[in-house]
């Protein structure tokens, strides 16, 4: 393909992109394909010599399409939005366009230094303490890791490595320290709640560490409680264990529960008064982390002071296009120190003399993409009062969604409040058994429609629906569709 030639394919793929998106409302929400439909489609090895692209491009609709779930649909109200936007489209562009793996300041200084000046924007647009930002007082920062899980993976290194060398730091180099040091290793424990993603007990399974559960109850709301933790944290360190990290959640997954901050936060003060050593505390904002934008949603910021690091996901609920999750830390020298590496083909004069950031030591993978120009492109194309505006559209309809619920008590029970553009629900039944079978029925038809897709959700052995209402091209009359269908469903049981 020649200039001439990518000029008119690139054109003609905006205007089907464009219709895409424009149409995406009359397609049917969920992909019916069956397992394995594409291979029968598609020739057994690839061409030998060059196709037309106006075959390419047949194929996109003819083959690829019908496997697509439109997560940009308005009857996409499963898991939780996925979003886009047409500026983050044009900067994807961009971004491709500077192609390169931008590990070092000098492979691309506006790469490095965009993202510190946008993630100090955003910092300070969700209300998060000084000391997250890359001039605040305890030397932190933002960067722009592919996910929250991966965020996690990487805050719960440095975790590690800080808490062991606080540990041993009273031990002389030598034999002694490193045999402690590896007696520690196996005693080390990530917590997090019943409630956490389980992106938590996937990291600790990678680093080789345990993980132990925090319980939490229906009576709080599901939120994590300082409380319960300190109970846990007491009956780890009977067993001779060492917990070293905690992810704490805002907004979990199953029902968009807050763990307690406050509590949180002066429980592990407390014992770190007692003499303990410092629990690193993570907090998992992946996808409500969004609605801090709101003013009357930040003073849940302001226990972060006493914890270590913060993530949420602009291409959740932020209209970015994924992969954009920004994680936030107290201290740099938490990441820095556990992930630098040096080899003599990555030194150049500016980073041997620490005058630049080079996010590569912020990181588990060496080379990374030009993330943070779609995030700019965002804020700058919306303005912190256009994203405000699509948040609080999204909180409303879920608000929206639960008093209607509320008005059909005869078929639902709210399980868990509209929180975030996220509701739950179950169908009434004569008993806990019946309702769990009713509830999950009522689910399979929905989706089974294509009209809608939503996801459910198990706690404490009770089957619910969850309703989310946070993609950008919900509105009322999407709202009053699903929750016809709720009736239409429930009524018919």
């Amino acid at each position: 393909m020649d200039i001439n030639e990518f000029r008119t394919a690139a054109k003609t793929a905006i205007d089907e992109i464009a219709d895409y998106h424009e149409n995406v409302a009359s397609k049917r929400v969920v992909s019916d394909v069956q397992p394995g439909y594409l291979r029968p489609l598609l020739p057994h090895s690839a061409p030998l010599d060059p196709e037309p692209f106006d075959a390419i491009r047949a194929d996109i609709q003819d083959k690829i399409m019908p496997g697509i779930t439109h997560w940009s649909s308005p009857g996409f109200m499963a898991f939780f939005p996925c979003s886009s936007s047409y500026p983050a489209a044009i900067a994807e562009m961009y971004s491709n366009a500077f192609n390169g793996a931008h590990f070092n300041w000098i492979c691309s200084p506006a790469v490095t230094e965009l993202e510190t000046i946008v993630l100090d924007w955003v910092a300070q647009a969700l209300g998060l303490p000084e000391c997250y930002t890359s001039g605040g007082s305890t030397h932190g920062g933002g960067v722009l890791h592919g996910t929250a899980s991966e965020a996690i993976l990487t805050v719960m290194v440095g975790a590690r490595d800080k808490y062991l060398t606080a540990k041993i730091a009273h031990l002389p180099d030598g034999e002694e320290k490193e045999e402690e040091t590896w007696r520690l290793r196996s005693k080390l424990v990530a917590l997090g709640s019943a409630g956490a993603h389980s992106s938590t007990k996937k990291a600790a399974q990678v680093l080789g560490v345990r993980f132990a559960t925090v319980p939490v109850y229906e009576e709080d709301g599901f939120a994590m409680k300082g409380e319960h933790l300190a109970k846990t944290l007491d009956e780890l360190k009977a067993k001779g264990l060492e917990p070293f990290y905690l992810t704490t959640t805002m907004g979990t997954t199953d029902v968009c529960a807050v763990d307690d901050f406050a509590s949180i936060a002066t429980t592990l003060q407390d014992r770190i008064a007692a003499g303990a050593t410092e629990i690193f505390v993570h907090v998992d904002a992946a996808y409500a982390g969004s609605a801090l934008l709101l003013p009357e949603n930040q003073h849940l910021t302001q226990p972060f002071t006493h914890f270590h690091s913060f993530n949420f996901n602009p291409h959740k609920w932020m209209l970015t296009t994924f992969d954009c999750s920004a994680t936030f830390v107290r201290s740099r020298a938490d990441l820095i120190t556990a992930l630098s590496i040096k080899p003599p083909y990555l030194r150049n004069q500016f980073s041997d003399n620490e005058l630049v950031t080079d996010y590569r030591d912020w990181q588990i993978p060496l080379g990374r993409r030009f993330r943070s120009l779609k995030l700019w492109f965002v804020l700058r194309s919306y303005g912190i009062r256009g994203l405000q505006a699509h948040i609080r559209n999204g909180v409303s309809l879920g608000e929206s969604l639960e008093a209607k619920l509320r008005s059909r008590t005869d078929l639902f029970t709210v399980f868990t409040p509209a929180r975030f553009a996220l509701v739950s629900l179950r169908v009434n039944g004569k008993d806990e058994e019946d309702v769990n079978r009713r509830t999950e029925e009522v689910y399979e038809r929905i989706n089974a429609s294509g009209e809608f897709y939503l996801t459910s959700t198990v706690v404490a052995d009770k089957f619910a629906i969850r309703v989310g209402t946070g993609v950008a091209a919900v509105r009322e009359e999407h709202v009053q569709k699903v929750f016809d269908a709720l009736v239409r469903e429930a009524e018919r049981l």
